[in-house]
């Protein structure tokens, strides 16, 4: 007997091994993500910083609960929906990067706030005006922190007059409290030259810095400076302004992020378990997953102990391996492991982790909060 396609009971084959468990699954080495999760934490601790990792990576309130056993604050999460699944799971303390827009969103936020405390972001008035509103009507408070733009280019308020103006703005307004900034450094990751990359950190992270003094010297509230992904956690903790980051894919340590310059001490952790279905020539091999099961964006996944394949092409359901001298051993109803490349577009993709010790199952993690876009 072997596992299946059973999403709502798999924690019934606990104990099984991987050569057991059908084909397509996403698998967690629990050695792996445990060693992540306190490399990161302990560094976060010692640089005298709060971390609030981001829960985009893993959508699962299981792995986020371990977080917080780790030392986490709370944790962030994209949207309202999210947030719903991890409060109900006992997370409180939540912040929300998607901008509050659209009268179902900020009811359903202004509702959370009374079974939490979440933390929302705003980078116009408004955003900021129409939660208020509706705050009031239902009698709680929220946090709100503003959003800068520090090169990301994308959401943010620009840095400056208008960033103080806006603080005000969310200051003066009844159910709204005023707890600090946000700032994303995303375009600087994925720079290839260590120096420029760390030149463009500092660079962001100094706007930050400037728009804190500013809040502080018009008698703004700024007790929270929020920034720091995985890709530029080292240089974020550096930052004497920032109070916290919110690093979360470490935790997996994807493919994607280890190949950037300064990011170390991670081992990849998660990995898409296929089976060799067909062998249509002595160089090829064909396995049961494609693009339904995994992501090539960012960063394609990378076979796992087997140094000259390949992953020549995917499609909908197939991956395509050119084989070398040693893989070319692989033969129908072999099982491959493809390292996850990059877990944010992948996990949203499964209903569960299947989490092994070894060789052995030990746990089976739904991903609850996939399919949550609101």
């Amino acid at each position: 007997m072997s596992l299946g396609n059973f999403p709502s009971s798999s924690i019934r084959f606990v104990g099984w091994t991987r050569s057991e468990i059908d084909t397509p699954c996403l698998c967690l080495d629990l050695a792996a993500f445990e060693s992540n999760l306190k490399s990161v934490a302990s560094r976060v601790s010692a640089a005298g910083k709060h971390w609030r990792p981001h829960a985009k990576c893993h959508k699962s309130p299981e792995i986020a609960l371990r977080c917080l056993e780790q030392g986490a604050i709370g944790i962030t999460c994209a949207k309202v929906s999210e947030a719903e699944v991890f409060a109900s799971a006992g997370i409180k303390d939540l912040l929300i990067a998607h901008l509050p827009v659209g009268a179902g969103r900020v009811r359903r936020l202004a509702e959370l706030c009374r079974s939490a405390a979440p933390i929302v972001t705003c980078d116009h008035y408004v955003q900021a005006a129409e939660l208020s509103a509706e705050c009031v009507r239902l009698g709680v408070r929220c946090r709100a922190l503003v959003e800068l733009n520090i090169g990301m280019n994308r959401t943010g308020v620009r840095p400056g007059r208008d960033a103080r103006e806006l603080a005000h703005g969310i200051q003066r307004l009844p159910g709204l409290q005023l707890v600090g900034i946000m700032g994303y450094e995303g375009h600087a990751m994925s720079l290839t030259d260590p120096i420029e990359k760390r030149d463009c950190i500092d660079a962001a992270l100094g706007i930050l810095s400037h728009a804190r003094d500013l809040y502080r010297k018009n008698g703004l509230c700024c007790d929270i400076v929020s920034a720091g992904g995985t890709g530029s956690l080292q240089q974020a903790l550096l930052c004497p302004a920032l109070t916290e980051v919110q690093a979360g894919g470490a935790i997996f340590g994807d493919p994607y992020y280890l190949q950037m310059p300064d990011v170390q001490g991670l081992t990849s952790a998660l990995t898409l378990l296929t089976t060799v279905v067909s062998r249509p020539s002595y160089d090829c091999a064909v396995l049961d997953a494609g693009l339904k099961a995994m992501t090539a964006d960012k960063q394609m996944p990378i076979v796992k102990g087997w140094d000259d394949a390949r992953i020549q092409r995917l499609s909908a359901e197939h991956t395509v391996l050119e084989l070398g001298p040693s893989s070319r051993e692989l033969r129908i109803g072999d099982q491959v492991e493809l390292v996850v490349g990059y877990s944010d577009l992948t996990t949203m993709l499964h209903d569960e982790f299947l989490c092994f010790r070894g060789n052995r199952l030990e746990a089976v993690w739904p991903i609850s909060a996939r399919g949550k876009f609101i």
